[in-house]
């Protein structure tokens, strides 16, 4: 047994729910992870690098202060661009969160046939340790794709309530069985009590933050672990309109955009935004105090393309010439920031084309894995790496 895991499994705080046959609450961020290990890999294997992925469901270019908007700052953002490389010229997969989620994980398929292994089976058969944290939309469930844990909701429309009062999560021996002796394996959903009964207790976007710590807490490679490198795909539904056709994006508070004299609208979705700089800020400490800073490569992009305003009025958020809603393929222009110090040249901003359908195949290079025969795709690592020439990249 992994006793770090476990200890991070016991000191949880702030209660939030109470699993099915506990009779005690413990932190939903805290057991998103496993304790006992995903399945009882522990194969030894040379020391490899882990990857992050953070796609947020509508985050577009002109959300950024890095990219230029200058009516609010991301500062824990921008911080990751100028130690890093910031894209001006990624493209996601669709302006549907299933398309693009499919080509991310497949090197650029619309959709996942049956059989097919995603990334996440590809990096689960070469010793890597998988999560997902956020939304799947691709129909079988997650843990049946790859992903040795999961926390979050199976569909958009699951999603869209972000004071949801559950959520579903798969996590192996992670529950003691009737007996007590033996961990066994949960699934199912879990109950958010903060939120039961309408009330508004617990912001999940800001709980899937907090989730995306706690997984690389409890699987920093070491020599409990074997140094079991992991993948994680942070699928977050922030800063989208949960309301289709409608400037609506709930958030706790509008601080600290209470006294512009924005429509509120604008204020909340800066307001969303300023929340998710924040988590990433708290991941930037998580990966200091684990000694991970130089050994996780992380991507921050938008998952889809970004939607239109349906006030024009919220206009001033864009930035000048950004497209959002049309046909044009310039409407899935996204941001795209590389993080992986030591490896990826700090400071950079690169006009170089790449898409969603080139991230797994990047994501298997760095992995030290071969790409499918089958990807679209290509490896943009020698790329990354600020290496002379590279295929040039599939781009929808």
């Amino acid at each position: 047994m992994n006793s770090k895991r476990l200890f991070i499994l016991v000191a949880a705080v702030a209660p939030l729910f109470v699993p099915c046959g506990h009779a005690q609450n413990e932190s939903l961020a805290s057991i998103f992870t496993n304790a006992n290990g995903a399945n009882g890999r522990h194969t030894v294997v040379s020391r490899r690098s882990s990857v992050v992925i953070i796609a947020c469901h509508g985050l577009a270019q002109g959300d950024l202060s890095c990219y230029g908007q200058t009516n609010f700052q991301t500062p824990n953002l921008d911080l990751l661009a100028a130690a890093g490389t910031r894209f001006t010229d990624y493209r996601a997969a669709s302006d549907e969160l299933a398309p693009a989620q499919a080509a991310l994980l497949t090197g650029g398929q619309a959709g996942l046939a049956s059989g097919q292994a995603t990334l996440a089976t590809r990096l689960q058969q070469a010793g890597y340790h998988t999560g997902l944290i956020g939304e799947w939309t691709l129909g079988s469930k997650p843990w049946t794709q790859g992903f040795d844990e999961f926390a979050g909701f199976v569909s958009e429309q699951e999603a869209d309530d972000y004071y949801s009062d559950f959520m579903w999560r798969y996590a192996p021996k992670a529950v003691r069985d009737e007996t007590n002796q033996t961990w066994k394996t949960w699934v199912g959903r879990e109950e958010i009590y903060a939120n039961t009964g309408g009330k508004k207790g617990e912001f999940v976007p800001d709980l899937f933050l907090r989730a995306v710590e706690s997984f690389v807490r409890a699987n920093a490679p070491d020599t409990a672990n074997h140094y079991q490198p992991f993948f994680l795909v942070a699928s977050l539904p922030v800063p989208h309109s949960v309301t289709p056709g409608k400037d609506d994006y709930p958030v706790p508070t509008d601080a600290p955009f209470g006294d512009e004299k924005w429509p509120q609208a604008a204020k909340n979705r800066a307001a969303l935004i300023t929340r998710l700089d924040t988590g990433v800020g708290r991941l930037l400490e998580q990966l200091k105090k684990s000694g991970l800073t130089n050994h996780v490569a992380i991507f921050l992009t938008g998952a889809v393309a970004p939607e239109k305003f349906a006030d024009p009025n919220l206009n001033f958020l864009k930035l000048k010439g950004e497209v959002r809603g049309g046909n044009s393929d310039e409407r899935r222009r996204v941001p795209m920031i590389a993080y992986w110090p030591g490896h990826v040249p700090a400071g950079r901003v690169s006009q170089a084309p790449w898409s969603a359908a080139d991230f797994a195949p990047t994501a298997l290079e760095i992995a030290r894995t071969k790409p499918a025969a089958n990807y679209t795709g290509v490896s943009m690592l020698p790329l990354l790496l600020g290496q002379a020439g590279t295929n040039a990249p599939a781009i929808y």
